[in-house]
């Protein structure tokens, strides 16, 4: 199903009009929340995150459900989860940003069916004339051809190997992997040529492809990291409603560290009132099932993102909305969101040094390792094009015999 299809699966018994600027204002400055959108009927949306389906902030028109007064609101369908063809010329995305450990990374899929409502990736789906909300979680795209991509960009002869980060915008095992295999087809390739690669995910799906994994550990060519916002079931229900279960992630753990795989966890994010008080049992359990490596993000809440976590907080805390909106601020210089690098992941300000402080000395008190695992890059050997030569200047040569070996296999199975 193509993108068009997919803006009209989305779309039912609308109002159309302009879109007016103030229904971003709060997206854009120290104002409390936009004006509000209409709630989505709870079985429509069952086992969703957010609550609406508010227009992008691209968008010239907004779209409105309204009751027609013959009850054409219950009448319409459940949100389904749609999945669209995404033909990128390249899949390798590039960044400069100076608080990343990583500068290219892989994102498999365009929006996420796990359904966390503090995503900051939601705004992207905007670009797409799609809505961060509702949309996001049920109207995703699948780059089928990534490994094709990822094996002819892997094979320019000016392309200098550093581990490729896949999973930091939205997550590439998330359900639909299970029939698409994208995930599996990259990480073919990156065995194939020993390119180093990084995973963050929630899924215990990562444990499929245990076989690939593993030996690439072997190689020192991995490492992945699991996220766990929270041990409680319920919050966990609510705030990441396709996402597996906590204790389905520490198991994660134990699995991947027992196939000799290297393994972190990720708090992330940290949401003030919300969970920070698990901080330190979610690191104890999870260095308890084998990971090595942690750490965590602050709540992030860039553009569209606000509306739809005040909105969740609304139905879900509403008690605490306020108390939650007044500690963020605290971390963002009086804004809901700060972008500036060195800020975004951590925050500022005596909130945010407190809980850095409290994971820094529970991680040094569990023995987690200060120093992140370096993956190696020495290993590399480009993938050979159909008809093309491997290029012996610059590989190390004790890759070349791998090459070879790698290329009567090809033969073979051919």
């Amino acid at each position: 199903m193509g993108h068009a299809s997919l803006k009209q699966a989305s779309s039912g018994a609308l109002r159309s009009g302009p879109q007016s600027s103030s229904a971003f204002v709060g997206a854009h400055s120290g104002s409390r929340f936009s004006e509000p959108a209409e709630p989505i009927g709870a079985e429509r949306r069952r086992g969703r995150g957010t609550l609406t389906n508010r227009s992008g902030r691209f968008e010239k028109e907004a779209r409105v459900e309204i009751d027609d007064g013959w009850n054409s609101l219950e009448e319409m369908p459940p949100f389904e989860t749609v999945v669209g063809i995404e033909k990128p010329k390249t899949i390798i995305t590039r960044n400069e940003s100076p608080d990343i450990s990583f500068d290219r990374s892989i994102n498999p899929y365009r929006g996420c069916e796990h359904g966390c409502v503090y995503c900051f990736a939601r705004p992207t789906h905007a670009f797409m004339g799609l809505s961060p909300g509702l949309d996001f979680e049920s109207k995703l795209f699948v780059k089928q051809d990534a490994a094709q991509l990822l094996e002819s960009e892997l094979s320019a002869q000016n392309y200098r190997p550093r581990t490729i980060a896949i999973g930091t915008n939205t997550d590439p095992y998330q359900p639909i992997e299970r029939r698409y295999r994208v995930m599996r087809s990259i990480l073919e390739v990156l065995a194939r040529t020993n390119h180093p690669v990084g995973i963050v995910t929630k899924s215990a799906l990562v444990t499929r492809d245990i076989d690939i994994l593993s030996e690439m550990a072997k190689k020192g060519l991995v490492k992945v990291a699991i996220s766990i916002t929270t041990l409680d079931p319920h919050l966990a229900r609510v705030m990441e409603p396709r996402a597996p279960r906590p204790e389905r992630r520490l198991d994660t753990i134990r699995k991947l560290t027992e196939a000799g795989i290297p393994v972190g966890v990720m708090t992330a994010p940290i949401i003030p009132a919300i969970n920070d008080a698990e901080i330190e049992t979610i690191l104890t359990r999870a260095h308890a099932m084998g990971a090595r490596e942690a750490g965590y993000v602050l709540l992030r809440l860039p553009l569209e993102l606000k509306d739809l976590f005040g909105e969740w907080l609304q139905a879900n805390f509403p008690d605490k909305l306020k108390h939650v909106m007044s500690l963020v601020r605290t971390t963002r210089g009086g804004k809901t969101y700060d972008s500036t690098w060195g800020k975004r992941m951590t925050g500022s300000g005596p909130y945010a040094w407190m809980i850095g402080r409290r994971f820094e000395v529970a991680a040094e008190r569990l023995g987690f390792t200060r120093e992140r695992l370096k993956l190696r890059t020495d290993l590399f050997v480009p993938p050979v094009p159909p008809g093309g030569q491997l290029n012996l200047f610059s590989v190390d040569p004790s890759a070349l015999a791998a090459a070879a070996e790698t290329r009567e296999d090809q033969r073979s199975a051919a």
